[in-house]
């Protein structure tokens, strides 16, 4: 275990008896590691549903079965896991291929959430109880549980009502370019509206690139 892994298990709050499972973790199959993060994504995610849904169930005893999803969707997204990773500065422990990491995957959205599930899956294997990934979600999660009530609306879909509500046909996405290995692919997607320019962006699948795209289109629109 090198000292930068035993710098982030301080800040994990966790001492792995066996450390192989947070390197695990911490590795991405563009490596060609037999052993990557993939199946232990899988497990975190289903411990860290688990783990949020009875924290919600403890702390709002008064909430109905409604405002706990909402609650529970914006606490376990993607976008908002991508966030711990970059709070836990993740991206600096990240085994990587170099063209991989070339490509922006230190702090790529999506690899970032899935290593922190991996993570969680590993302290569960690592400790065979649930209080320990407890205790590791209540210290990265901190006041979120209060303060985020139902998850961001989705930019095409805010794209959409938008479009809805000034009569505009609806938007037009259409893939313009790939690149990248098969293993790692990157889409770029272009996005039209009618009396409005066309924008452009990438993303690891045409459905991100598209979100981004939407996004982008919003954000140039609310600050204009």
């Amino acid at each position: 275990m090198s000292a930068d892994l035993d710098q982030l298990q301080t800040f994990i709050g966790y001492r792995f008896k066996t450390p192989d499972l947070l390197a695990q973790a911490l590795t991405h199959s563009s490596t060609g590691a037999e052993q990557n993060y993939e199946r232990l994504e899988f497990l975190g995610d289903r411990v860290l549903g688990l783990v949020v849904s009875e924290i919600l169930f403890g702390k709002f005893p008064d909430e109905s079965e409604g405002d706990l999803a909402k609650r529970l969707a914006s606490l376990v997204q993607g976008a908002f896991l991508a966030q711990i990773g970059r709070q836990m500065e993740l991206g600096d422990f990240l085994n990587l291929s170099d063209a991989e990491r070339g490509s922006g995957g230190s702090q790529n959205d999506h690899i970032l959430a899935d290593v922190v599930e991996a993570i969680i899956g590993a302290i569960y294997l690592d400790s065979s109880e649930l209080a320990a990934c407890r205790a590791f979600i209540e210290g990265q999660w901190g006041d979120a549980f209060y303060t985020m009530h139902k998850p961001p609306q989705h930019p095409k879909t805010a794209l959409q009502e938008w479009l809805q509500a000034q009569g505009l046909p609806l938007p037009n996405y259409k893939i313009i370019n790939q690149s990248g290995p098969d293993h790692a692919p990157v889409f770029e997607v272009e996005l039209k509206i009618r009396g409005h320019q066309a924008v452009s962006a990438e993303g690891r699948s045409r459905q991100e690139a598209e979100k981004e795209a939407a996004r982008l289109f919003m954000e140039r629109l609310n600050n204009a």
